[in-house]
Parts: C-alpha cells; sequence; structure tokens
C-alpha cells in the first residue's frame, strides 16, 4: 500500500502540557467536494479534555506514561485508499464505509485528541471487559464497546450539557425504563456494569425496531422518534447516509464518529501514539448492608481511602449506602471484605451521629410566643426604616462577597490542573467561575480563584 509522505508536524502536543491537544470548540465544519461546508455539532465523548479524563480515580491512581514507548508528537497522513482498506479488515459484522467526514473524525482523533486517545487506551483495561460481557450477553456486536468512546470518552464521572451521566450517557428517562435506579442518594447511570448491561438491553431494542446497526447507533444518540422522522422526511429511505440530510447536527456526526472510534482504537500504533500504561486494580467483592453506612465510616475503620471507596461505588451520590431503604451492595477490595464483616458493628458506630444525621422523629415548640402571634401591618416610617436596613444589608453582602473573591495572574506554561492544585481548588470550579468551557488558558491573563 502506498503510504503518502506528508507529515504534520505537532509538536506543542505533549504530556507535559496536554491543554494543546484539546480544543475548545464543540462543532466541525466539513467541506465536500464541491466545496459545500457543513457544520456538525461533535458528539460529547469528543469535547472532553485530557485533564477531566484522568481526574477518576482509577485513572490518576493506574494509568501513567508509557516507558517503553517513544509517543512522538508526529501524525502520519495517508492516502484515503489505506483508510479504506484498514476499516474493511476491522473485524466486524457492522458497515464501516469510508467518506471524507469519517476521515474529518479520523484527523481529530489522530491530531488534537491523540494524548486524550492514549489515555482512552490505558483507560479501556478497566471498562472493555464489563461492557463485552453484556454485550454478548445480549447476543450483540462486540464493536459497540466502542460507543462509550464517542459518548463519554471512557470517563465514567462524564455528564454531558443535557444532563447525560456516566460511561453511557444515559437521560434519567431511559436509564429508569431499563431498571437503574436514579434519586437523591443513589445514580446508577455512574455503576459500570449496571449502566453497561442496561445499555446492551437498550441497544437490543433498538435493533429490533430498526434492524440496521447505524440507525441503531444513530437512534441511541437522538432517539428512535427522530430516527423515524428523519425516515419519513426522505420518503421511507432506511440508509443512514441517505436520511443524513434529515438528521439534527450531532447525530450526523455520531456515525462517523463511532467509525472514526474503531479505527483510531485499532490503528493507533499507525499514528504514532502510545497507550498509557494500566496497572490493574486489586480484585473486589461486594457485601449487603442493611443499614445506612457513610463512606468515612469505612475508611476509617478499614483504613482505606475515601476516593477509593467512591471509585468502587460511583453509583452512590452523597456518599451513603442507604441500605435501610434496601439491602444494598458495597464494593470493597476484596482482601477488606472479610474485615467489614468482623468489624461491622465497629464501622456502623464510627461517628455516626455526624455522618448520618437524619432524625426519625423531632418535638413541636409548644411555648406561646409573647407578643401577639397576628401579623400587622405598618405604613409609617417604620417601614422605610425596614427597607432601608433590608439595602444596608445586602450592599454590605456585596461588598463582603467581593472582598472574598480572589484572582491570580497566569504564568507562562501553567495549565488549569498546577493553578487549581496551588491554590486548594479544583479545576471544575475554576472553570465555572470563569466561564471556561474547554482547557486552553493564556499567560498574563487574570484567573477568577474564588
Amino acid at each position: 500500500m502506498k503510504k503518502t509522505l506528508i507529515l504534520i508536524a505537532t509538536a506543542l502536543l505533549t504530556f507535559s502540557n496536554p491543554i494543546f491537544a484539546q480544543s475548545d470548540d464543540k462543532e466541525i465544519t466539513v467541506t465536500d467536494a464541491e466545496g459545500k461546508k457543513e457544520i456538525i455539532d461533535l458528539p460529547e465523548g469528543l469535547t472532553q479534555d485530557y485533564d477531566s479524563l484522568l481526574s477518576a480515580y482509577n485513572h490518576k491512581t493506574y494509568l501513567k506514561a508509557s516507558t517503553d514507548c517513544n509517543m512522538m508528537d508526529i501524525n502520519p497522513v495517508y492516502d484515503k485508499e489505506v483508510y479504506k482498506e484498514r476499516l474493511s479488515r476491522i473485524p466486524s459484522v457492522m458497515e464501516m464505509p469510508y467518506n471524507d467526514i469519517v476521515q474529518v473524525f479520523i484527523d481529530r482523533y489522530s491530531g488534537r485528541l491523540r494524548h486524550s486517545v492514549s489515555a482512552m487506551l490505558g483507560a479501556q483495561n478497566f471498562y472493555m471487559p464489563i461492557f463485552e460481557q453484556a454485550l454478548e450477553m445480549y447476543g450483540l456486536p462486540l464493536e459497540l464497546k466502542y460507543l462509550p468512546v464517542i459518548e463519554s470518552a471512557l470517563n465514567p464521572n462524564a455528564v454531558s450539557r443535557v444532563g447525560a451521566t456516566g460511561l453511557w450517557q444515559f437521560m434519567i428517562t431511559t436509564g429508569k425504563h431499563y431498571g437503574l435506579e436514579v434519586n437523591s442518594l443513589v445514580d446508577e447511570r455512574r455503576d459500570p456494569v449496571r449502566a453497561s448491561y442496561a445499555a446492551a438491553q437498550y441497544l437490543r431494542d433498538l435493533y429490533r425496531i430498526f434492524g440496521d446497526w447505524n440507525l441503531v447507533i444513530a437512534a441511541y444518540n437522538c432517539g428512535p422518534e427522530t430516527i423515524n422522522k428523519a425516515i419519513h422526511r426522505s420518503k421511507g429511505e432506511t440508509d443512514y447516509w441517505k436520511i443524513y440530510p434529515y438528521l439534527p447536527k450531532e447525530t450526523r456526526g455520531y456515525v462517523p464518529a463511532f467509525i472514526a472510534a474503531n479505527y483510531i482504537m485499532n490503528y493507533y500504533c499507525e499514528h504514532n501514539i502510545c497507550p498509557m500504561e494500566t496497572e490493574l486494580p486489586s480484585k473486589t467483592d461486594t457485601v449487603m448492608v442493611n443499614r445506612d453506612v457513610h463512606f468515612e465510616q469505612v475508611a476509617n475503620v478499614l483504613g482505606i481511602d475515601v476516593d477509593q471507596i467512591k471509585q468502587l461505588n460511583p453509583q452512590y451520590r452523597r456518599n451513603i449506602v442507604n441500605g435501610s431503604s434496601k439491602p444494598s451492595a458495597l464494593r470493597l477490595p476484596q482482601m477488606l471484605v472479610n474485615d467489614f464483616i468482623d468489624k461491622e458493628d465497629s464501622i456502623y458506630a464510627y461517628n455516626a451521629d455526624a455522618l448520618l444525621s437524619k432524625r426519625k422523629e423531632v418535638e413541636v415548640n409548644s411555648d406561646a410566643p409573647s407578643y401577639s402571634s397576628r401579623p400587622t401591618r405598618q405604613y409609617s416610617s417604620s417601614s422605610r426604616s425596614t427597607y432601608s436596613s433590608r439595602s444596608t444589608r445586602s450592599s454590605r453582602k456585596k461588598k463582603n462577597k467581593k472582598e472574598r473573591s480572589k484572582n491570580v495572574t497566569i504564568r507562562q506554561g501553567d495549565t488549569l490542573s498546577e493553578i487549581a492544585k496551588r491554590n486548594g481548588t479544583t479545576v471544575k470550579k475554576l472553570k465555572k467561575l470563569n466561564k471556561i468551557s474547554g482547557s486552553n488558558i493564556r499567560a498574563g491573563k487574570k484567573l477568577r480563584i474564588k
């Protein structure tokens, strides 16, 4: 196969400055052979920045840059016949065709997102066995395991701009329909195992409706009703590429992004991308609890990091296992399961009044007040005095809020992670305070810290 000798130097794409490997934009522009331009919204997984990918406990603890692979920041570009041939060789029952839109997404993964791809290649060791087992159980094509690559970039903490959550990006209504519990204390959309089985069941149901995997993938993104409308508007066409103009902007890029994800996860070496090295966590097991228990109670008695308990039990939103509602599972490192059983009473008793402070019964104060309980209205100067007092308090609050704010100047080479660490805050808070959607920051600019 003839390799086109065109090399794109991307010298700024380095692990020391990963923010330059990311993009702030949420859309891409595709130009066809006739010069016509089309704007496509990016799927959520293609907007996740490198810092947020490495924020998950497993990623921080068990992923590191490869020491035996030289990840050159040079992305080879090949003739389109090479891409077509490689896509045709992927072992898949699903169609993996090539076109200019697919190429745009391949270029994005192999270029701007190459360091994110490196992290995902390492993180797949945590998640792919779970995905494959769920897909296999429902008799689905295993290449669907790469859907979470475009949904969440394999970030278990991902939450989209519309509230879709977890690796498989379930909305609340769809998640509940497929048996995922979501309430103030529990969100099983964040549970990699339960969410994977729910996703497999949903994909199976979509295939029963459409009988075409491209339409299934598109429907996973925008819903079956939207696909049916596009089919109707195209006068009954059932080929994804024929109904393409009638789809929402994000869904137009969804199937091409899925094809590109399969490509890059199979042919990363050909683009000088090295997987991050993975140290697999210790084996785990579950214990069933029938009383409420706080993660800090478990951590302090068993001598385990609270963050590790959070990682193992991401479905519990407030660090509380609500065992009093129904018997609930708590996942722990396997070597600590017997310790939990032996010390269960001590765990439940540890600082329970402070950590589990909801009262079961309260007394109502029945003492009669010394003044009349009947409200009175006053329209004298006292009302103006009250208004003046309120205005003074409001002004004082604004002044105090201004005094509490703090800004820093961005230094050359700074990243959001470094600034957050120096100032005792988080990247997420910095982004929210400064209305930053990506991770690009400029030296010399002021950044609000609090």
